[in-house]
């Protein structure tokens, strides 16, 4: 049995015009080609699909009945074809319903993740939010694949190669202890800082370091790490009248310093500031609705930052 012809966008228009018009002369006409070209598509089509399209009739040519029902079918691969190669239209943040995802760990809700709430209910106060803690529950990498999260926000060390990174705000690195905690009042060397008993987050990603323990991975150095915790919440209500340390960001640190007995405190090790960032895929590089949501939540860190130097001057 020999193979048919595929129909091209071209042979596709043709159709649904000689559909409309009835008639070859006013097809040629219409689409700005010569009759012989027109006929010579319309015995094309009628090999393609086995079937006359057309057949005179008493006023002219009428559609057959196989002809009737392309009719509609035609007119929807136009329209698809259309949507394909028309020019992506500007988002409108007022006017969207597009839900945003978001992967970041839970300390971020604290600070960076109200403000950005903040501007997205204002500018587009249609669209849902759905924000997702990142950690060993919910991995980043397959998430962006399968195509259910748009950015992730946290600092890497080392994220993919094949990812987009930008850079958001940067934090000095702190450590947390019981308010009665034997070194909340008084400095501490290096070797007992090290010695004392840490609480620590989980890692962003199973099987890699926290940053913590990765620069002192780096310098040759480890830390007595005794509880692990997924929720960076979670861990100042352990060092409440415990020998805990708690080592993260100064934001994060002087937070619950105000609301618990604790202090924050100099570690004696020169950490490098914290930064954080956003991560996306190649998939949405070029999205518009993704490149508005970047942009909220650059902004944002942008407000965070000169929040932190308003309260620290």
């Amino acid at each position: 049995m020999a193979t048919r012809e595929s129909l091209d966008p071209y042979l596709l228009r043709v159709l649904y015009t000689l559909l409309v018009e009835k008639s070859v002369s006013r097809t040629a006409l219409r689409l700005n080609q010569s009759q012989p070209a027109i006929s010579v598509a319309l015995k094309r089509l009628r090999e393609i699909v086995d079937d006359p399209i057309l057949v005179r009739g008493k006023g002219g040519m009428v559609p057959t009945e196989r002809g009737a029902d392309l009719l509609e079918h035609a007119r929807n691969a136009l329209n698809e074809i259309g949507r394909i190669v028309e020019p992506k239209k500007p988002f409108d943040p007022a006017r969207s319903t597009r839900e945003f995802r978001i992967g970041t760990r839970d300390h971020m809700t604290l600070f960076l993740v109200p403000r950005l709430v903040e501007r997205i209910r204002v500018l587009a106060p249609g669209t849902k939010l759905h924000i997702s803690a990142l950690g060993a529950d919910f991995d980043y990498e397959v998430a962006f694949e399968r195509d259910s999260l748009d950015v992730a926000i946290g600092n890497w060390l080392a994220p993919p190669d094949h990812y987009h990174l930008q850079a958001l705000f940067e934090d000095d690195v702190a450590s947390l202890v019981a308010a009665n905690h034997r070194y909340a009042s008084r400095p501490w060397s290096v070797e007992e800082y090290l010695r004392l008993p840490h609480v620590a987050p989980t890692a962003t990603v199973v099987g890699q370091r926290n940053v913590v323990d990765a620069y002192l991975a780096s310098q040759r150095m480890q830390r007595n790490t005794v509880i692990t915790l997924s929720y960076f919440s979670l861990i100042p209500y352990t060092l409440c009248d415990s020998d805990l340390v708690f080592t993260s960001s100064r934001r994060l640190c002087e937070h619950f310093a105000a609301l618990l007995p604790l202090k924050v405190v100099q570690p004696p090790i020169a950490f490098p500031p914290m930064r954080y960032s956003q991560l996306w895929h190649e998939r949405t590089q070029q999205s518009p609705e993704c490149v508005w949501l970047r942009r909220q939540i650059q902004d944002a860190a942008r407000a965070l930052s000169h929040a932190r130097f308003d309260e620290s001057s």
